[in-house]
């Protein structure tokens, strides 16, 4: 396949342009998992996929508990169905705890000091509570737990990985939590893990494909071993080492896009050649700092960034853009604009 019909494949699994979903929570169970370490572009990553969504859906979806957000796939932020976050977590928290055991010695973190933190927020969430991360830091410095250095914010990390808590909507401009026993009670459990691991590469390679068992591993912070165990799911079909679903479809031709920032259509493969030149890489993600910029997309690649701000939405293409794509921009612009506004 070249590069074309790779990108245009992946514009038509991940719902970008031609959705076939009417409902929010529909399409995150679909796409598995969504990045989602910036709230309100995670909200855009939603509403693009989903025709005529507002950003007040997508936020009410998250407050009725049929979607919600935490720290699972390679220990980052990600909006996921709520059924699926036991048996997601289940599946890759050894391996993310395992990976930042060097940062948590070097913070002090001890097991029992991470105990003794977990016994705190359990009691002081117990019976439905909500609070927010100040409260929380508030809490754990005045029991002598320290948060400084970003030590709270790893403590409320480990909890999330031990499955004692969630994040619950916000609080302001600040997350809030809850016990994940109670914000999701009878949530379906984990999985045995070989089912888990069919399970969650038939959600990437069908909502993400065509792509490599390399980024499936990339994505869900697997070993390569078990990535490629897991591609053996029914209902996927290779073709040229790209897995995909049998029967997947392009999309058209010529499609403008406004995507946000951290989006999966980049950020959920290991390699991303395929709708990003190497040479304005830079431009998405300046200094490779890990913070990616809204991303304008024609044809399935990505073209430049985007920002918005009271004046409206300005495009920064990486050079000409091709003829009549202006109007294109503006009713991608539009339909950013009628999301927020609802």
């Amino acid at each position: 396949m070249t590069e074309r019909d790779i990108a245009a494949l992946r514009l038509a699994s991940q719902q970008i342009g031609a959705s076939g979903f009417s409902d929010t929570a529909a399409l995150v169970a679909h796409m598995g998992a969504i990045q989602a370490q910036d709230m309100g572009q995670a909200l855009w990553a939603v509403g693009l996929r989903v025709p005529g969504a507002r950003a007040g859906a997508v936020r009410a979806a998250i407050a009725a508990r049929t979607i919600v957000r935490s720290w699972t796939l390679r220990g980052t932020l990600h909006l996921m169905a709520a059924a699926d976050l036991r048996w997601m977590l289940a599946l890759v928290a050894e391996r993310n705890i395992a990976a930042v055991a060097g940062r948590f010695d070097r913070l002090g973190l001890t097991r029992s000091l991470l105990a003794k933190a977990a016994g705190l927020v359990g009691s002081a969430l117990a019976g439905g509570k909500t609070m927010a991360r100040a409260e929380l830091f508030a809490l754990l410095n005045a029991n002598g737990i320290a948060t400084d250095a970003n030590r709270g914010n790893q403590i409320v990390w480990r909890l999330a990985q031990d499955a004692l808590l969630c994040c619950a909507g916000q609080q302001g401009a600040q997350p809030a939590f809850a016990l994940l026993d109670e914000w999701l009670p009878g949530a379906a459990p984990a999985l045995p893990r070989d089912e888990a691991l069919a399970r969650l590469a038939r959600r990437y390679f069908v909502s993400h494909g065509p792509a490599a068992t390399a980024d499936l591993a990339w994505w869900a912070g697997l070993t390569l071993a078990d990535a490629r165990r897991a591609a053996a799911a029914d209902g996927l079909v290779a073709r040229d080492g790209l897995y995909m679903a049998a029967g997947a479809v392009p999309a058209a031709a010529g499609a403008v896009h406004l995507l946000p920032g951290f989006d999966e259509y980049l950020l959920g493969y290991k390699h991303r050649a395929a709708v990003l030149d190497a040479d304005h890489a830079v431009r998405i993600v300046p200094g490779g700092n890990g913070i990616f910029r809204p991303m304008l997309v024609v044809d399935g690649r990505i073209a430049g960034t985007w920002q918005r701000d009271a004046a409206g939405v300005a495009t920064m293409p990486f050079g000409p853009l091709k003829r009549g794509a202006a109007p294109a921009i503006a009713a991608a612009a539009a339909r950013l604009e009628a999301f927020w506004a609802g």
